[in-house]
């Protein structure tokens, strides 16, 4: 190396390597916490590592690779402080599916089907783009990401079977997956109770959700707000009155609209007196 020392020739080897690069190497050790690689360019030592979820979309959990075994994989990150280049071999087991993933872009709207609901969210077989190896569609929409509306099973919302088009908020490199957002395709009810309502308004709406924290309140399409308990006296926004039931009427005063983080504080508005 004419002099130059093994640190600041593995500085300019890994200054080189961009994200998305095809690295080839040997295995040089096999852990519990997946593959250590010596790069074909850097014999000095290993610098290459390939983590337990980006060994295999198939296998997912421990390495069957042995020591001395030539691999292939894609660089998913370059740690030059440390000296390392993270390393994914799911890339080389399934290139057409990494390049379709890899080449979807925030915002853009995929359609398919739901193949499968799950307690953790909802599979989507896509249009376009290859199967996946192990689960029933490439698409996945969290439980968050189906509605901006509140539901208490993912079946309140879509069906088995049932055609959807969704936006693609990103590429999952641990499970192989297009994160999808169901609920990015559809008008936010919020916004739109906000664009009317201020604070100090009073409003009518019924009891829904009675948590430790305090009491939802929902006051308009797909729109709750929370009046907070005070004080631990189990009196909501402290009115004085009797504690709310799920599916009583009640009256409420505005308290603050939080757009960005999509939040409505209430309170309870008291009863106004009987006539003499």
């Amino acid at each position: 190396m004419g002099g130059v020392s093994d640190e600041e020739f593995s500085c300019a080897f890994l200054a080189a390597l961009r994200v998305g690069d095809l690295c080839e190497g040997t295995v040089a050790a096999v852990t519990r916490q997946g593959l250590a690689v010596t790069l074909d360019g850097f014999a000095a030592r290993p610098l290459g590592f390939v983590g337990p979820l980006d060994l295999s979309w198939v296998r997912f959990a421990r390495a069957t690779a042995r020591v001395g075994e030539r691999i292939t994989a894609r660089v998913i990150g370059v740690d030059p402080d440390h000296g390392r280049v993270w390393l994914a071999t799911t890339a080389t087991e399934n290139p057409g599916l990494w390049a379709f993933l890899d080449s979807l872009r925030t915002g853009d709207l995929l359609s398919g089907r739901i193949a499968s609901i799950e307690r953790f969210g909802v599979f989507v077989a896509l249009d376009e783009g290859p199967s996946h190896p192990v689960f029933p569609g490439v698409g996945f929409i969290t439980l968050p990401e189906l509605s901006w509306r509140h539901f208490e099973d993912a079946t309140d919302v879509v069906r088995v079977g049932e055609r959807v088009t969704c936006a693609f908020l990103s590429f999952d490199t641990t499970n192989g997956e297009a994160r999808l957002s169901l609920r990015a395709t559809r008008p936010d009810p919020f916004q739109t109770f906000a664009d009317k309502a201020t604070v100090g308004d009073v409003l009518r709406g019924r009891v829904v959700r009675l948590v430790p924290f305090g009491v939802f309140v929902h006051v308009g399409d797909g729109t709750e707000g929370l009046i907070p308990h005070q004080h631990g006296t189990g009196t909501s926004g402290g009115a004085p009155g009797p504690p709310a039931r799920v599916g009583d009427e009640i009256a409420v005063v505005v308290t603050e609209i939080d757009r960005e983080r999509r939040r409505l504080l209430l309170s309870r508005r008291p009863a106004s007196p009987a006539p003499d």
